[in-house]
Order: C-alpha cells, then sequence, then structure tokens
C-alpha cells in the first residue's frame, strides 16, 4: 500500500489538463469482467463515462484514462462537477436550485435528501412497481454514485482472473505478483503523463506499454483457461474505434446526395456512383452487425438498440430485393432515408438505445429460437417500415398532384403492397414460432402477454388492411395513408410494450426514455395523413362539381 500511496501523492501533483488523447491508449486492451461478462477495458470505460458523465469522452479525453484517474487521484474527482443530472423534479426533490447539468460527488453524497429519494425508490422496488421517469432518474443517480465509488476504492476493476472461482479479483484484492505488476503499470501511467506536459506529439512511453502487456501477462498466467481471448478483445476494441453504423450512415447519405444531384440524369457516371456508396454503406451496415454477433456468439435481437439497428438494414435488404424485380429506385430512397433515420438514431440517444453488449437473460438463451422467432418478427418491421415510408412519399405525391404523378404513385402503390405481403408473412410467422417457444420456456402457447397481444394486433390491422385491397375498398390513396397509420401498431408492439407498458413476461426487453418523442413522431404522421386526406377531399368535391 505503500507504493500505492506514493503513486497517489506524485500524481496528485500532476496538472489534470496535461493528459492527452494518446496517453491511456495502452489501457484500452486490458480485460476487465464486467456485468457478465468480459471486455476490454476501453469499453467499460465508455459504458462508465456514458452513464456518469453522459458522454464517451470527458473534455477531449480518452474514456479509458479518466476512469482510471478516477482510482489514482479520487480526491481530485470527488470534488469536481462530473455527474449527469438533468431531471428537474429529482433536483427539486433533492433541494438543488441551480440549473448545472454537472454535480461533484461530494455535493451530492453529502445532500442530506439523497438517502431519502434513494429509500423512497427501494420500497417501489420492493413492491416490483413501475418506474416513472423521476424514479428512473432516481435509479440511474443511484447506479451513478454506486458505479463511482466501487472504481475509485477498486471494486468494480476487476482484471485478474480467480483460479479458485467464476468471479475475478478486483485490484483492491491483489496480492503477490498480480498487485506488483499492477503497480508498475499505474507507475508507467503516471510516467507517460509526466512525459506528455509540453509535448507535442503525446504517445504512451514505451515502459509503460510494456508494463501493460506484463500485467496481462502476469493476469493471464493466474488461470489461463479464463482469461478472455486475444481476439475478442481485439475486435472489440476495433468495433469502438471504427463505429461501422456512423460510417454506414454517412455512406448511405452520400448515396442519396449523388441520386438526389442527378435527378435529371445528366451526370453518366452519378448512376454507378450511387451503387457503389450505397452497396458500400450496406456492406458497412452488415459489417458491424456481424462484429456484434461474433463478440456476443448470438443474433443482434435481444435488446432496443440492437433491433434498431437490425431492422433497418432489413429495410435495405427488402428494398434492394423488390427495387430488382420492381425497377424502382424509389424504394432504395425510402430504405436508406429508413436505415440513415434508425443509425442517427442509434447515436443520439445513448441512453435510450443502450449500445452496451449485455449477456443473454435466461429465457433468451436458447438461440436457435432467438435465430428464428425474434429475428424474423423484428425483420417483419423492416418491411412494415418500407411500407410506411413509401406511403410517406406517396402522400406527398398526392399534394403535389394526384394527376401528375399518377404513374409514381401506381408504382410506389405496388411497393407497398409487396412490402405489406413481405410483412404479414413474417410477422404471422415469427407469432406461431413464439408460441412454440412459449409453450417450451414457460409451458403455455398463448397467455395474452402484452407483447403477445399487440404482435397479434399488429398483426390483423395489416392483414385488414390487404384484404380491404383485395375486396376493392382500399384504393391507392387508402393504402398509402394505412401503410403510415399502421405503423403505430408496430411502434406500440416493438417500443410501446417495452418502454411505455413495461409489464408482461418479455421484461428482458424492458427500458425507459424516449417516449415523448417516439408519441411525437407517431402524432406528427397522422396529422400528415389528416392533412393530406383534407386536401384531397377538397380537391376531389370540387372535381365533381
Amino acid at each position: 500500500m505503500a507504493m500505492l500511496k506514493w503513486v497517489l501523492i506524485l500524481f496528485l501533483g500532476l496538472p489534470l489538463a496535461s493528459f492527452a488523447a494518446s496517453v491511456g491508449e495502452p489501457l484500452e486492451s486490458i480485460a476487465i469482467q464486467d456485468a457478465g461478462r468480459l471486455k476490454p477495458f476501453d469499453t467499460f470505460a465508455r459504458e462508465t463515462l456514458q452513464l456518469i458523465y453522459g458522454k464517451r469522452t470527458y473534455e477531449s479525453r480518452s474514456a479509458s484514462e479518466v476512469v482510471f484517474t478516477w482510482l489514482l487521484v479520487p480526491e481530485h474527482w470527488v470534488a469536481t462537477p462530473f455527474i449527469e443530472l438533468r431531471h428537474k423534479g429529482l433536483k427539486e426533490a433533492l433541494k438543488i436550485t441551480s440549473e448545472d447539468r454537472y454535480y461533484s460527488p461530494q455535493s451530492l453524497m453529502s445532500n442530506p435528501r439523497v438517502p431519502l429519494v434513494f429509500q423512497e425508490m427501494q420500497n417501489l422496488r420492493e413492491r416490483q412497481e413501475k418506474f416513472n421517469p423521476y424514479y428512473q432518474a432516481v435509479q440511474r443517480l443511484e447506479n451513478q454514485l454506486g458505479l463511482f465509488q466501487a472504481i475509485r476504492t477498486g471494486q468494480a476493476l476487476r482484471f485478474v482472473p480467480d483460479p479458485a472461482g467464476d468471479k475475478w479479483k478486483s485490484v483492491d484484492e491483489l496480492t503477490g505478483e498480480p498487485k506488483d505488476a499492477f503497480m508498475a503499470m499505474t507507475k508507467g501511467f503516471i510516467d507517460s503523463v509526466t512525459a506528455a506536459q509540453g509535448a507535442k506529439n503525446v504517445e504512451a512511453t514505451p515502459q509503460f506499454q510494456a508494463a501493460v502487456q506484463n500485467f496481462i501477462k502476469v493476469a493471464r498466467a493466474q488461470a489461463p483457461e479464463k482469461y478472455a481471448s486475444d481476439a475478442k478483445i481485439y475486435w472489440e476494441e476495433h468495433l469502438n474505434h471504427f463505429h461501422p453504423f456512423k460510417w454506414a450512415w454517412i455512406v448511405y447519405f452520400a448515396a442519396l446526395l449523388i441520386l438526389t444531384l442527378n435527378t435529371a440524369g445528366r451526370w453518366k457516371w452519378a448512376n454507378g456512383a450511387f451503387w457503389i456508396l450505397l452497396l458500400s454503406g450496406f456492406a458497412l451496415h452488415g459489417y458491424g452487425m456481424a462484429l456484434r454477433i461474433y463478440l456476443a456468439g448470438r443474433p443482434p435481437v435481444s435488446n432496443m438498440y440492437e433491433t434498431v439497428v437490425w431492422v433497418p438494414w432489413g429495410c435495405m435488404l427488402f428494398g434492394l430485393i423488390l427495387e430488382r424485380v420492381q425497377k424502382n429506385k424509389l424504394l432504395l430512397v425510402c430504405s436508406s432515408t429508413v436505415a440513415i433515420f434508425c443509425l442517427i438514431l442509434t447515436d443520439l440517444a445513448p441512453t435510450v438505445l443502450d449500445s452496451s453488449i449485455h449477456p443473454l437473460e435466461p429465457v433468451l438463451r436458447s438461440t436457435y429460437w432467438l435465430s428464428t422467432h425474434v429475428l424474423i418478427i423484428t425483420i417483419s418491421y423492416a418491411a412494415f417500415f418500407l411500407a410506411f415510408a413509401i406511403g410517406d412519399v406517396l402522400l406527398f405525391y398526392y399534394l403535389r398532384g394526384e394527376k401528375k404523378y399518377a404513374r409514381q404513385i401506381q408504382v410506389g402503390t405496388q411497393s407497398i403492397y409487396r412490402s405489406l405481403q413481405i410483412g404479414i408473412v413474417l410477422l404471422a410467422f415469427g407469432i406461431i414460432l413464439g408460441g412454440i417457444w412459449a409453450d417450451y420456456s414457460w409451458g403455455r402457447f398463448w397467455g395474452w402477454d402484452p407483447k403477445e397481444t399487440w404482435a397479434l394486433i399488429a398483426l390483423l390491422g395489416y392483414v385488414a388492411l390487404l384484404h380491404g385491397r383485395l375486396v376493392g375498398w382500399v384504393k391507392n390513396f387508402e393504402l398509402a395513408a394505412g401503410a403510415i397509420v399502421s405503423f403505430a401498431l408496430v411502434i406500440m408492439a416493438w417500443y410501446g410494450v417495452n418502454f411505455v407498458l413495461g409489464a408482461g413476461l418479455h421484461s428482458y426487453g424492458f427500458g425507459a426514455g424516449g417516449v415523448e418523442y417516439v408519441t411525437g413522431f407517431v402524432v406528427l404522421h397522422l396529422l400528415y395523413v389528416a392533412y393530406v386526406s383534407t386536401v384531397r377531399y377538397g380537391r376531389l368535391k370540387k372535381e365533381t362539381r
């Protein structure tokens, strides 16, 4: 412990502003046990900083070095405002009058109201009642303070496997050679920070890099069979740094931009460039999902984030297939727009759409059923999403002139019809498989669980729309409007059951946040349908006079 105290005293004398993003880079590849799985320290630090600070970097510094300093210089961070607290109701309950976004751990832990709100939440938890947004904010604050406290004491930093048990040893439990190697690594980190002061091209010192590799070697030697795979650590770091989903939507957007600028068809090279960019975006999108499948060892559909990435990929797939059949680029415009929208959403709402890779809940651990029922259900949403997007465009054509765009409306209507057929077949098949899985897992085929019920409601809504089309009750305009309105049923089955109702046996998919935005999205589209319907009705009424 004397060595550790010396390290802390030395580090406290260094200005924190001397950090550069590359100093802590060697730390990123250290394996850590957290949340039921093994991951690189880079992932742990990013997830931790996202929870506590609300971002994955801190003042242009990497998450790894920032989180590591919570252990080395806790005195500094205890007094630093970096705990994100934005909920107005919780601020009022804590009698906080400032409009600041960040607060120091010291100010929050010394607040006499904090234990009271935590106890209120605990009482609610014991009664198994659903948390409203206020108690969700309380829960987040409890997690923020608890995790920071666990890191500053070393209890959350489990770097060394225990030969005698499944739980890895934390920093405060290290003894012997692992402790000596860890101390050498912390000294190397501080030496790198010292060398970084005033330097233009900052890099970790060779001694620090060697100390990190030695610590990894020592940690692995404690229980080699339990240590993390080097390949998985490497590829997860690559996923964190490369961020293929961000590049995918950028490339999709570039493809759409070229197509839009070339509407007159004057650029001979534009069509080829459009296809190259579109397929490159699709490949990047698929590459990101392939990495997550490899790292998680399962299909990427176990939480809302993964489905919001998977559904637009399916939308692109259906768009490409149908475009080959119908030769209608509107399908590609709509499918890529859906993909851009969803992938940007995953970046804009990290607290709602948690990108962390978590171990499966017990009921989901049959990868056979996860690969069939859940994949099929969610990819049916992709077909319905495509029909929804095409419907949006067709209603715009109706506004601009029904006769002027008659050909585009006719072709678009056929595309909606095909998309709905695909979606209905997949959703019906997925519901049946879900019943079989429910019988296997819960001992009954159907139990009117909210998730089951809303999936059935969505299916019946779309079946009614297609049957109306078959008997002639639903014309082109009604089909386009129906594709938009019916998608609200999908949103309820996909998002609403888990994030609004929060009830039923599908509790592994529950989450919180974003209700006002999703509600606004649905209401705006319903108003859009109502407005276009009113305008069209007025025009038809004038024409019949």
